[in-house]
């Protein structure tokens, strides 16, 4: 069976299968935020939907990170690194992305297995 949580005409923003929920790329709300600050927001949405799952970041196995500017990798990762816990990091990859929305520096893709 396949759940889908937030299902829009285009998106859910997260599917779960056989034990493992896999979220859309989850954005900040409030743009005008810098680097650290989008990061933390787009943090908080990912916990949010884990928990709806019934997992948290603890069971993280991947996540992928897309920048509209490379450059901000340093801010980003003040932020993430005070949200992963220790001896819990994923598999992770970095990457300079154009992304849709010209205002978002950070859009975060999390797979992670059901607790």
């Amino acid at each position: 069976m396949i759940e889908r949580f937030d299902c829009g005409p285009r998106l859910a923003e997260m599917t779960v299968h056989n034990g493992v929920a896999y979220l859309a790329g989850q954005v900040p709300e409030d743009t005008s935020a810098d680097i650290t600050g989008q990061t933390a927001q787009v943090l908080a949405e990912i916990d949010a939907l884990l928990a709806r799952a019934g997992t948290s970041k603890q069971h993280i196995l991947r996540a992928e990170i897309f920048l509209a500017d490379i450059n901000d990798a340093p801010g980003m990762n003040v932020a993430w690194d005070a949200w992963v816990p220790a001896g819990h990091a994923p598999a992770r990859a970095t990457m300079e992305a154009k992304l849709v929305n010209k205002d978002w520096k950070v859009e975060i893709v999390i797979t992670a297995a059901i607790a």
